[in-house]
């Protein structure tokens, strides 16, 4: 009797020791969410109160980290000054134009590498693959000189061309397609069905998150672009919000940048952007996880 006495203690003993384990893991890995999450978004906060700060506030070699005086002028001074209305026009034409003809690239090869069969597609797509193992800059130089020979400069096809096919989002795509039962296409092909009437009847619609994803991805790499657009488009025709608020705030005469009125600006380019991710984060979430489960 005692002995099982003794027995019952050790186990209350040891499941008490368990639950306060629990309850020091569970409280320090919310501290630690907590920290990073406000190493995350305190850049966010500085931006957002310093766009409302006067020019002597932000300069002022004492940080404060509330306004001594509300300026929501300087987002009104900021929508002017900025031309924000012709930057925000030229990014839509190239994020909508760009995207719509990159998703038909993609749809287009995607399904060619995942359902057709012809000579040398493994050893192409291998070679495709093997692309993205070479930096961006060092298409630049050669994009660049292409652009100047066609004398595409100062346009909108400088900014749309070179960058319509992506080797990352053909491979997201072909791997969702991938998944498919190829038992569809076999049915529909016994039936008469057209391979383009195939894709756009079944494997389209079952790929839509995954497509979804391709177009976020896309219009944000759009809207994020800064050095490609810097070299090809310097008029203002044909600026793009990323690099037509680097010199905008900047007195000409003195040299001296509004860094609030320029701060407001950052804050209502960067909205849409943010608005896109907190809305659609799950399409993309939910459209790389669908196309990463079978290879």
């Amino acid at each position: 009797m005692a002995n099982e006495v003794m027995h019952n203690m050790n186990v209350k003993n040891v499941t008490v020791k368990q639950k306060a384990f629990g309850i020091i893991g569970t409280f320090f890995r919310y501290l630690f969410l907590i920290l990073v999450a406000v190493a995350v978004l305190f850049p966010f906060y500085w931006m957002i109160i310093s766009s409302l700060k006067t020019v002597t506030e932000y300069s002022d070699p004492v940080p404060t980290f509330w306004p001594k005086q509300v300026l929501w002028n300087n987002y009104v001074q900021a929508f002017s000054v900025g031309n924000l209305g012709t930057l925000f026009k030229n990014t839509v034409i190239v994020g909508l134009v760009s995207t719509v003809l990159s998703l038909v690239i993609t749809v287009l090869a995607a399904f060619a590498f995942a359902r057709l069969e012809f000579k040398g597609k493994n050893v192409l797509f291998a070679g495709l693959l093997a692309t993205m193992m070479i930096p961006g800059e060092m298409f630049t130089i050669s994009n660049y000189v292409t652009v100047v020979k066609f004398g595409w400069l100062n346009t909108y096809t400088a900014l749309i061309v070179p960058f319509l096919v992506s080797v990352f989002y053909i491979y997201l795509l072909r791997q969702n397609f991938m998944q498919i039962p190829n038992e569809l296409y076999l049915a529909a092909k016994v039936d008469g069905t057209s391979d383009l009437k195939y894709l756009w009847k079944v494997m389209i619609p079952l790929a839509l998150p995954t497509l979804i994803s391709i177009t976020i991805l896309k219009m944000m790499g759009a809207w994020n672009s800064y050095i490609w657009p810097r070299l090809v488009a310097n008029g203002l025709d044909h600026q793009l919000v990323s690099n037509g608020l680097r010199n905008a705030f900047t007195d000409a005469s003195s040299g001296q940048t509004n860094y609030p009125v320029q701060m407001a600006a950052v804050v209502i380019v960067s909205a849409p952007l943010f608005l896109v991710f907190v809305f659609l984060r799950k399409y993309i979430m939910k459209g790389v996880s669908r196309s990463g489960i079978k290879g």
